[in-house]
């Protein structure tokens, strides 16, 4: 009884303990509670006055940017009905402006109206005295006014026909005398400024020797070394009595270069037989075509020609040991080429052009296959072939007339070329060929009514022809004189140019006793 009572009295306390814990416990979570809603309360009137205040300051700020946008609005519409009222005035300006010269027009259309009533007036009364007058004058004349007009017309047009064949013959006899004038001009200086010189060709060649007794070591045994020396060279080696002399005769001159620098060689070095002759003739020719390759560089260099297409400058260098009627060809290429810059500087045209179209103007001469064109087209197709101009070539071409000239620089090429070689000392006639062309050019002028006399003077390039003054009038002459000078161009063969002058004279003799 008394353990019951002191468990059951133990377990009240506990539980009384524990209810009385509780109640502590729970006064203070209640008060903890309290304190948390407080806080919470403090908390969120703060969190609410944020709040409040930054949605004040977002309705400000919406405020502001409203109330700018309407400030722009109406500050965008007042300028806008600024420039309608602008535009407006000055539309207003306008219309009375239109309305002021529209008044202005009606003014003046009357004004016109009214002086077209006049002038109207005042034409009639003129077209009634033109046809008064009109009819008079055909009265007086006895002519209609179609043919009053007719020969009005043609009065004027002989007139104008007259005054402008005049006009026209001045200019054509002052175009002429200038013309002559500074044509001659051009070219006298031209050939003062050139420095030339002479050649004579020849077709043979004379090797002078030490003595005599080098002929017989020349000829050979049985002639086997001459034999040899003429197959390797081909050329005619000639041994006769000339004294200390051998004869070379071969028309091409380069193959009789080769045989003289050859025979040089075999006899300064005294072993001559035909294998040794072979030999020497071989290395001889390899030895001059270095030298035509350096003649034709260094002609070049002088003239100041750059650019040549190496088979050119061998052609102009094979020039050297060619000839024309005497005239080295080399030293006549370099004579036109000078000549051609001369006379291209006088007219302002292309010096470098004109100097290398003089230079290469004759290289058809020299080619070594002997085509049978004639020398000026072959020499534009080779200049074509290496790259020359159209201008060089057609002046190469055309420099004898075989083809049309299209540039400037050909008649300069064809006058210099005929310059040069037409000049006194410049070319060598057979005497006899000399004289048969000097008497045909005087019985060409014989052949014609009314020629008395006629002298070939000057060598050959002017004819004078005396006529007999009864039979030829001053008209006829001139006729004469063209008519010979075509005959002469058309039937003969001749250098350069031939002045043919024909001359009329009257002779009244009387005697006084």
């Amino acid at each position: 009884m008394d353990t019951t009572s002191i468990i059951m009295g133990s377990s009240i306390g506990i539980i009384a303990g524990a209810i009385i814990a509780f109640i502590l416990q729970k006064s203070v979570l209640k008060s903890k509670a309290n304190s948390i809603l407080k806080e919470a309360e403090v908390e969120g009137e703060a969190l609410k006055k944020d709040k409040i205040l930054q949605a004040k300051e977002k309705f400000l700020q919406l405020k502001e940017g409203h109330e700018n946008a309407v400030r722009n609005r109406e500050q965008k519409i007042q300028s806008i009905e600024d420039k309608v009222r602008h535009k407006e005035k000055a539309f207003n300006q306008k219309i009375g402006e239109l309305n002021r010269k529209e008044k202005d027009l009606d003014n003046l259309k009357k004004d016109l109206i009214a002086e077209k009533e006049v002038v109207s007036g005042k034409r009639n009364e003129i077209e009634k005295l033109h046809v008064k007058q009109v009819t008079e004058l055909s009265k007086i004349s006895g002519l209609s006014p179609e043919e009053a007009k007719t020969e009005v017309k043609q009065a004027l047009i002989d007139e104008a026909r007259t005054d402008a064949m005049a006009t026209i013959k001045n200019i054509v006899e002052e175009a002429k005398i200038n013309a002559n004038k500074e044509a001659k001009k051009i070219v006298v200086q031209s050939i003062q400024r050139v420095a030339t010189e002479q050649a004579i060709e020849n077709s043979v060649s004379v090797f002078n020797i030490d003595s005599d007794e080098l002929k017989g070591r020349i000829i050979g045994r049985e002639g086997r070394n001459i034999r040899a020396l003429e197959a390797a060279t081909g050329v005619e080696i000639i041994v006769d009595d000339t004294p200390e002399a051998i004869i070379l005769s071969c028309f091409d001159s380069v193959r009789r270069e080769v045989a003289r620098l050859a025979l040089h060689q075999l006899v300064s070095d005294g072993r001559i037989h035909p294998a040794r002759i072979e030999d020497v003739v071989s290395k001889t020719k390899k030895s001059l075509e270095e030298e035509i390759i350096e003649t034709g560089k260094r002609t070049c260099i002088d003239l100041g020609i750059h650019g040549l297409h190496p088979e050119l400058i061998r052609m102009v260098g094979r020039m050297k040991y060619r000839s024309s009627y005497g005239q080295n060809l080399l030293q006549h290429s370099r004579e036109v080429a000078n000549l051609c810059a001369i006379m291209a500087a006088e007219l302002g045209l292309n010096v470098k052009v004109a100097k290398r179209a003089g230079l290469l103007h004759d290289i058809g001469k020299v080619p070594e296959d002997e085509p049978e064109l004639p020398h000026a087209l072959l020499g534009m197709k080779l200049a074509e072939k290496y790259g020359e101009k159209a201008d060089v070539c057609n002046a190469i071409g055309a420099h004898h007339d075989e083809i049309e000239m299209t540039t400037l620089v050909s008649p300069i090429i064809q006058v210099c070329d005929a310059v040069s070689g037409a000049r006194p000392g410049a070319r060598r006639e057979i005497a006899e060929s000399y004289i048969k062309r000097i008497k045909e050019l005087e019985h060409t002028a014989l052949g014609f009514d009314g020629v008395l006399k006629s002298y070939a003077i000057q060598a050959g390039r002017e004819l004078r022809v005396l006529v007999e003054s009864e039979k030829v009038s001053d008209q006829r002459a001139d006729e004469l004189s063209f008519i010979i000078s075509q005959k002469i161009q058309n039937e003969m063969t001749y250098p350069g140019q031939v002045r043919v002058t024909v001359i009329r004279e009257r002779r009244a003799v009387h005697i006084a006793k």
